[in-house]
């Protein structure tokens, strides 16, 4: 992956020109390719080549020559809970990657969505308009059509979709607060995210649901959507997230937890984050139309046993 950040001299530029700029070693006509295949995002959205990027803007380019890389169809199973004419509305599994890439050749959301809907293969990145990480599951919306992709990427620029999630954390929350920090590219591990002043603006709001002697269930409500913003909030809030390899890499263990909830906290396979609800304006904009999801077997097998080993404090 190569990160680029717009300068002032490419402000309110076409995408596909500013990224020439930037990207000198490739061609315009392999840049289009790249943005239309969703190799080329915009702080981690798909854009259209002829959007307009900004001063600050972070790019971020899978450049893909392998000819390993398929975005054929794949029979693979989709959770779809809801399907209309314009739109999907999926439960994501944890574990599935959203499109091929350098380090993922098939098997991903995309391949799935091909195969059970051949036409979405026109569109870019098969309709996906926004993102959940790999090991990060719960609900997405897919686009079925042009008009309404173009939509619903307006509406996230505008920031009027509304996104909640719900994480297992270590440390004892209380009530609930706002994060308000800049998000930013770490320069010294160029896959992770980091709290810096010198990011972009990123507003996350916590609310504690239950605390279990030193781990708290909590929902999320974001704002913004940078790169890992929940993962790199809540670390940097001293609150990282059960199971997140990258942002909580030594899965913290709380002060006197009991040695049976050890073994199933260091045990928990993915980050314990979910994403349970997002609405939306409809097409016609005079109404919000809202989507929520349940808990996954994983999170509430970890939560049942957070249960029996610890008294939740009122």
């Amino acid at each position: 992956m190569i990160y680029l950040n717009i300068g002032q001299k490419q402000d309110n530029l076409r995408l596909d020109q500013a990224a020439t700029i930037l990207y000198q070693d490739f061609s315009r006509n392999q840049i289009q390719k790249w943005i239309q295949q969703g190799n080329l995002l915009v702080n981690g959205e798909s854009l259209k080549s002829k959007d307009k990027v900004h001063f600050g803007d972070e790019l971020s380019l899978d450049p893909v020559f392998d000819n390993k890389v398929s975005w054929d169809g794949e029979n693979i199973a989709l959770d779809i809970i809801h399907e209309s004419s314009d739109f999907l509305i999926i439960n994501k599994p944890s574990g599935l990657v959203m499109h091929p890439g350098a380090g993922c050749h098939d098997g991903t959301l995309a391949n799935a969505l091909a195969f059970h809907f051949p036409f979405l293969k026109d569109l870019p990145r098969c309709g996906i308009v926004h993102r959940l990480d790999k090991d990060t599951s719960g609900i997405l919306v897919v686009a079925k059509n042009e008009k309404f992709r173009n939509f619903f990427v307006d509406r996230l620029q505008d920031r009027e979709i509304y996104k909640e999630y719900q994480a297992l954390v270590v440390g004892q929350i209380i009530g609930s607060f706002s994060i308000d920090h800049p998000i930013g590219r770490d320069p010294k591990n160029r896959v992770k995210m980091r709290v810096t002043d010198s990011g972009r603006e990123a507003l996350s709001h916590v609310s504690l649901l239950k605390n279990y002697g030193g781990y708290s269930h909590i929902s999320i409500a974001i704002e913004t959507g940078r790169t890992h913003q929940i993962r790199v909030h809540l670390s940097n809030q001293k609150f990282p997230i059960i199971g997140d390899a990258l942002y909580n890499p030594r899965n913290l263990i709380a002060k006197d937890t009991p040695k049976t909830l050890i073994t199933h906290i260091q045990s928990f396979p993915r980050q314990a984050l979910h994403a349970t609800k997002i609405s939306f304006p409809s097409l016609k904009g005079k109404t919000f139309i809202e989507f929520q999801v349940k808990l996954p077997k994983d999170i509430k097998l970890l939560i049942k046993e957070m249960k029996s080993a610890l008294e939740p404090i009122k």
